[in-house]
């Protein structure tokens, strides 16, 4: 009876081990790929882009976030994320106080309403390479992507309102400092994302890559 008993003993602790190893929360997050910048741009595949039947509806945003229990949307959740000195957070995730440095144009805001979050690769240009043919599901994830630091921005609304839809051929951000960091995190969403770039995207990837940028690291993991 005792080696029965030791034996259910056994098969019982067995079985309640296997969620623990098994389960997709216990294993550890992938590895994220390092690159050179400019190996990094000679990974994106260029191909024409196409704009037909985009609207920013497509894309749901702003989701209930990451955190479904802190009341909090997407847009708060970067916020605090993003922010040098955190804000108080009152009844209905409202956001006073606080302290941002947007570092697009390197200004330093007090306001989280004078701040807008920047998909990194703006909505529109993801549906120009490549996320028409996405789910709409698929969509709202890349909308809503907490899973890398670099997909969503905060920054002044003014410099994401000059931005607009524009890639990096059209626009950089004015501050010189931040625009080896932007290009390094323009392509890690690209890859991320397993995005296209046009002909003129890309040119202007490799004049950073390999000019003032050639130093620059980028890191990226695939989106699930």
């Amino acid at each position: 009876m005792i080696k029965n008993l030791m034996r259910g003993s056994a098969l019982s602790l067995a079985l309640a081990l296997v969620p623990l190893i098994s389960s997709p929360a216990a294993q550890a997050a992938p590895a994220p790929e390092v690159t050179t910048l400019a190996d990094a741009v000679g990974l994106v595949t260029v191909t024409e882009e196409d704009r037909t039947g985009y609207t920013r509806s497509k894309f749901k945003h702003w989701n209930g976030g990451d955190d479904a229990g802190d009341g909090c949307n997407t847009r708060n959740e970067v916020l605090l994320a993003e922010a040098v000195l955190a804000p108080t957070v009152e009844s209905g995730c409202k956001l006073t106080g606080g302290t941002w440095l947007s570092y697009y144009d390197g200004q330093e805001v007090t306001s989280a309403g004078a701040l807008d979050i920047d998909h990194m690769v703006p909505l529109a240009e993801a549906w120009d390479s490549g996320a028409s043919a996405w789910t709409a599901a698929r969509r709202e994830a890349y909308a809503n992507d907490q899973g890398a630091d670099v997909s969503l921005v905060a920054v002044t609304a003014r410099s994401n309102r000059q931005k607009s839809d524009q890639d990096p051929a059209d626009w950089m951000p004015p501050s010189p400092e931040a625009q080896c960091r932007y290009v390094g995190e323009w392509v890690s969403t690209k890859l991320r994302w397993q995005l296209t770039a046009d002909e003129r995207e890309l040119e202007a990837l490799k004049v950073f890559a390999e000019g003032p940028c050639e130093d620059a690291i980028v890191r990226y993991t695939s989106a699930a």
